[in-house]
């Protein structure tokens, strides 16, 4: 197991851009990719990747702020933070995603949907569905990315015939 806050999570990189989305322009990403490392279990702790984001001076200007903690062919996990009111505007992702606060309130609209939430709770969204998140208080939350582009798999999830 690779206990990524002690800093064996992986090679830290600035902004990238992907498959998965864009950071609009004042976001700040930090990366941790999992793809190059031989361990199969990491572990973060989020007390200190929040402390690590909010120590961001984009984070002091109200910017939406988030770390990639995983970052794999088919799956994004995102811790993000952002101080009370402020937002990440509205933008969609090409996979299905879930949003799961882990401190603080966030209201997430989604068309004419408007869901607020709080630790404990979450929300999926089905892939290309554009929404908006807003902090009703400082929060942090996880957002996770999962490709839909399984060209050889069943809905089973096991290789279709003749693979």
């Amino acid at each position: 197991m690779i206990d990524a806050a002690a800093g064996g999570g992986g090679e830290m990189r600035g902004r990238e851009e992907d498959t998965f989305g864009s950071l609009s322009a004042g976001e700040q990403d930090l990366t941790r990719s999992t793809a190059g490392s031989t361990s199969s279990v990491f572990r973060f702790d989020l007390r200190v990747e929040l402390a690590r984001l909010r120590s961001g001076a984009g984070y002091s200007r109200g910017d939406p702020t988030g770390s990639t903690l995983v970052k794999e062919p088919d799956l994004r996990i995102v811790l993000m933070a952002l101080k009370a009111g402020s937002r990440m505007h509205e933008h969609d992702a090409s996979g299905p995603i879930s949003v799961q606060p882990v401190e603080g309130r966030i209201r997430l609209v989604a068309g004419s949907e408007v869901v607020e939430l709080s630790a404990g709770e979450m929300v999926a969204l089905k892939p290309g569905i554009s929404h908006q998140v807003e902090a009703l208080e400082n929060a942090a939350f996880l957002l996770t990315v999962g490709r839909t582009k399984y060209h050889d798999v069943s809905i089973d999830h096991e290789p279709t015939a003749g693979q």
